[in-house]
């Protein structure tokens, strides 16, 4: 496979080669300089009001640094905060299982991971959390907020959303986030779904698993989905790549300062696909590296996209550890697409454009409200139209608690073996939310329009 930084030790060389004048200049101007901070550094640690850690000192001046260059995919991380994002790549951890970036200075979902809690309680990319309990987040850098997001299992997030405009209080109890990143299932009509949730390290070895397993089964066409994927490490996602993307078609293009870019061309890994005929399911949420994969489905291995624009994400980030188990991670390529395109900020334009049903996209309701008969509001309006997706039609959906909307209130709970109060709060709530996510998997329109394509080509 192809790398996408194997031009790096060619530079380092190129500079170790240069003349020993050109070396002294900038070894001269670079002492200069960092006279200057040293000189701060030592003025603060002499004669600052109160006695100083020389590391707080080192840490936030690397920390300032990475601030002003205004990129907030260039971090510096503390021993904490660099354990807990290996982690995302390596390992299990404890949290919500959701991933955020900083947007115009905004904490923002990318993407909730398969499975956890945050998909669970109903977060969608896009939305702003705005504090964690009674502390905001306003001002922070992304892994400052992902530090106080996480926590141990059991124990509860307090988050305050905004979706639409609209602020929204969701308790999500924490949980341990699993490993898997692969989920695969063959429907009846042939086709075989591989849903990627994220890049990690064991990605690449769990789809080529899932793939021989749904031929094994017999399996027609492919549909791969990518939606709600917020990325990962790029190699998972070049490796993935290459059992889709013909030899010697390029994956990705990866343009760095002052160089043409550097194309890595797949290396065709042939596990059984052969001609198969194969779709991709693409949303918001998909980022980074699932947009690597997607774009290069798309351009180079003639594989039609399904579902909606994609986030965005066009940058490659390195991670450079230091001896005190901190690290900084930065930006060092823009990443383009076999053709050249940029997709940083504007993100993949699907080949067939496929929206969820209008349902699918409700805004949050927190279980800790209390709605009932004569009240009116925006989350009663909510609740009306989830009543009417899952079959328990309250008659209107203006966000006025009537008498039909008690007794399709009481159907329900009945359908449910909860007490009919008629109330909707607490257990009600969560139960609404649960039946109209299993209607929105039920009728995915998207899945459905991707299966269809794969069935035209097979059939």
């Amino acid at each position: 496979m192809g790398s996408k930084f194997r031009y790096i030790p060619a530079m380092l060389a190129s500079a170790l080669a240069g003349g020993a004048a050109a070396y002294t200049y900038a070894q001269m101007e670079t002492t200069s300089e960092l006279g200057k901070l040293e000189r701060a550094m030592q003025l603060i640690e002499q004669r600052y009001v109160e006695p100083v850690d020389r590391t707080k000192l080192i840490d936030g001046a690397i920390e300032g640094m990475l601030h002003a260059l205004e990129d907030p995919y260039t971090t510096y991380m503390d021993q904490e905060e660099a354990a807990a994002f290996n982690q995302n790549i390596s390992a299990s951890f404890e949290g919500i299982g959701a991933t955020m970036e900083e947007i115009d200075g905004r904490i923002v979902i990318v993407a909730p991971i398969k499975g956890s809690p945050a998909e669970a309680a109903g977060l969608k990319p896009g939305d702003q959390v705005i504090k964690v309990g009674d502390q905001s987040l306003e001002g922070m850098e992304v892994h400052e907020a992902v530090m106080l997001i996480r926590g141990k299992k059991g124990t509860t997030a307090e988050l305050t959303i905004v979706r639409d405009g609209k602020q929204v209080q969701v308790s999500i109890v924490r949980d341990t986030i699993p490993l898997e990143t692969v989920y695969s299932e063959l429907r009846e009509d042939g086709v075989g779904v591989i849903r990627i949730a994220s890049f990690a390290e064991t990605t690449a070895a769990e789809y080529e698993e899932a793939v021989r397993k749904l031929l094994n089964e017999g399996m027609k066409g492919l549909v791969i989905d990518l939606r709600q994927n917020p990325g990962g490490l790029t190699d998972a996602a070049e490796s993935i790549a290459e059992t889709l993307v013909p030899d010697g078609k390029p994956i990705v293009q990866f343009k760095s300062r002052g160089r043409e870019p550097q194309i890595t061309v797949s290396q065709y890994n042939d596990i059984g696909l052969g001609a198969m005929p194969i779709a991709a399911i693409v949303d918001g949420g998909s980022a980074s590296a699932a947009e690597i994969v997607a774009g290069a489905l798309q351009q180079s291995a003639n594989v039609p996209l399904v579902g909606t624009t994609t986030f965005g994400k066009g940058t490659a980030q390195l991670n450079q550890p230091f001896q005190d188990g901190s690290s900084m991670k930065y930006t060092v390529a823009e990443w383009l697409t076999p053709n050249g395109g940029t997709i940083h900020k504007t993100g993949l334009t699907p080949d067939v454009v496929v929206e969820l049903p209008a349902y699918a996209n409700l805004p949050l309701v927190s279980d800790d409200v209390t709605m009932k008969e004569n009240e009116f509001s925006d989350n009663i309006k909510t609740i009306q139209l989830m009543l009417k997706a899952i079959g328990f039609d309250p008659g209107r959906e203006d966000g006025f608690f009537d008498a039909g909307t008690t007794r399709a209130v009481r159907r329900f709970q009945a359908a449910k073996g909860i007490e009919q109060t008629g109330v909707v709060q607490g257990e009600t709530t969560r139960a609404i939310i649960g039946d109209v996510r299993e209607a929105i998997q039920a009728n995915d329109t998207q899945l459905e329009q991707a299966a269809k394509l794969v069935r035209e080509r097979f059939q």
